[in-house]
Formats: structure tokens, C-alpha cells, sequence
């Protein structure tokens, strides 16, 4: 028998699927314990006892909901890896911001909800969770930080936090960083899109160097800041 989720992804004009776009809106905004099941009712145009019907409680709607986000982001990864597969590492990594940070600007409840589940004070009572150790692995691999996902070292998982991080923290911050830049939200996308570029690229394409290896102090360049620097000559 297919369960409340599955209808809903195999029917998307579905009551069902109606019900699931609202919570996944509203839990990404709010929280689990800031929203309430007749807010996302309220929203759907419905009333409680329909949602209760298509859903049960509230925590199994939130289930739902971290299912669902776990499964597009497994579709969007699997996506990735068939375009990136085979390609430069300064191409892959390339190719991998604009795609992942494109779906989550669409999606932006997916960085909401990650950041709410793993940074939040309170935790909702749940049998399951982001599969983000997964993902973790998956992504270290497609970028040629491991042989084999089922043995990341620890140092290669906390260098595809940062990327993960850096990213969520552009999407989930949007509304903040825009009014803090004055910009509108194509040219602030553009921009997210560059400045993870600009960072993330240099740190792990090292001019052919392993990457997630760190570069010897030694055989980095010495130059001395531009600040303060005195000018040449007389």
C-alpha cells in the first residue's frame, strides 16, 4: 500500500500534495514548533479535520515533510554527479554550486528547515532526520575527496560542511543579506553564486595538488598585505 507521501509526489494537484507544499513552506519559516496544523490548514484553504484526514498529527505531516526534502535533494544530487562525472574538479565544483544553489533559491525551505533541525534549541520528536551524513558522503566522492563513500575521512566531512554551510547560510539568509546589500534578488543570486565560486574553488582546486589536502605553510607565496603597504619608489 502507498503511503500518504508517496501519493502525493505521484499526484502534485492532490489535496495531499496541496497540504504538503503548505507545511513545507510554513515548517521551513517557522519551525516545527512555530507552526501549528490549522496555520497550515488555515493556508491550504481547508479545515483541520480534512488535514488530519490526509495526515494524521502534526509530526507525522513534519516526517513527511524531511522525507520528501531528503528525496529531492537525493534527485538533485543525482542529477549533479550525471553533468559533473568525468570533468575537471574546478568544473565540477563549478557546475555543482550553480545547479544545487539554483534548486534551493526555488526551494528555499530546504536550507530553512536543515539549519532549523541542526542548529535549532528545540528538536520536535521524530523518528527520522536529514540524511545529511549521506549526503556528506556523496558529495565528498563526486568531488574526489575519497575513493569510496562508505570510508570519508573525518577532515574530508568537515570540508563538505563548510561548502553545505556556506550555501545554506546564502539561502536561509536571504531577507537579511539582501537589505544589508540594497540589491535585488537576481542580482543577489548572481552574487551568492560568485562569492561561492570565489571561495570554495581556489580552497580545493590547488593547481593539481590532492584535493582536501592541505598546502604546506611553506609552499605558500609570502606577499605582504595591500593595507598599509608603502608605495615604491621615492
Amino acid at each position: 500500500m502507498s503511503t500518504p507521501l508517496e501519493k502525493a509526489r505521484r499526484d502534485p494537484e492532490s489535496m495531499k500534495a496541496r497540504i504538503l507544499t503548505i507545511a513545507r513552506q510554513l515548517f521551513g519559516e517557522y519551525g516545527y514548533h512555530g507552526t501549528t496544523t490549522r496555520m497550515i490548514a488555515q493556508q491550504v484553504g481547508i479545515d483541520i479535520s480534512t488535514l488530519y484526514y490526509h495526515w494524521g498529527e502534526k509530526g507525522d505531516l513534519y516526517e513527511a515533510v524531511v522525507l520528501d526534502i531528503n528525496e529531492d535533494l537525493r534527485q538533485q544530487l543525482a542529477a549533479v554527479e550525471k553533468i559533473i562525472h568525468g570533468r575537471p574538479l574546478a568544473q565540477r565544483m563549478e557546475l555543482s554550486i550553480d545547479r544545487i544553489v539554483d534548486f534551493l533559491f526555488q526551494h528555499p525551505e530546504v536550507s530553512n528547515l536543515v539549519l532549523f533541525r541542526y542548529f535549532g534549541k528545540t528538536r520536535p520528536e521524530t523518528r527520522l532526520d536529514f540524511r545529511v551524513p549521506e549526503f556528506i558522503s556523496d558529495i565528498a566522492r563526486s568531488m574526489g575527496l575519497c575513493r569510496d563513500k562508505s570510508s570519508v575521512p573525518v577532515a574530508v566531512k568537515m570540508q563538505v560542511l563548510v561548502i553545505m554551510n556556506a550555501i545554506h547560510n546564502f539561502i536561509s539568509g536571504e531577507s537579511f543579506f539582501r537589505s544589508l546589500l540594497k540589491i535585488e534578488r537576481p542580482e543577489y543570486i548572481s552574487l551568492a553564486k560568485e562569492t561561492l565560486r570565489f571561495i570554495l574553488i581556489p580552497a580545493f582546486d590547488r593547481g593539481g595538488k590532492k584535493p582536501g589536502r592541505q598546502v604546506p605553510s611553506a609552499s605558500i607565496p609570502q606577499t605582504r598585505p595591500i593595507i598599509g603597504r608603502k608605495k615604491d619608489g621615492p
